[in-house]
């Protein structure tokens, strides 16, 4: 998956789990909040790898310019 694909699926994820934290909250259903919570989480997670992915594209991207202005 790409950067932009993790975080799409991320952002997803958080917002049904903050609404199925929000529904078991409102219908005293732990099950639900405990749901919830954990897709929240791996909203998170998805997103952080998409931020990761970013970040190494930016150093190799970074990497490789520098090694072609040192062999010019």
């Amino acid at each position: 998956m790409g950067s932009t694909t993790d975080k799409i699926k991320g952002n997803a994820n958080e917002a049904i789990g903050k609404a199925k934290q929000g529904i078991g909250e409102a219908t005293g259903s732990e099950r639900l909040k405990g749901e919830g919570t954990v897709q929240e989480v791996k909203g998170k997670g998805q997103q952080a790898m998409g931020d990761a992915k970013d970040a190494a594209k930016d150093a190799i991207d970074r990497a490789a310019a520098s090694a072609r202005r040192a062999t010019e």
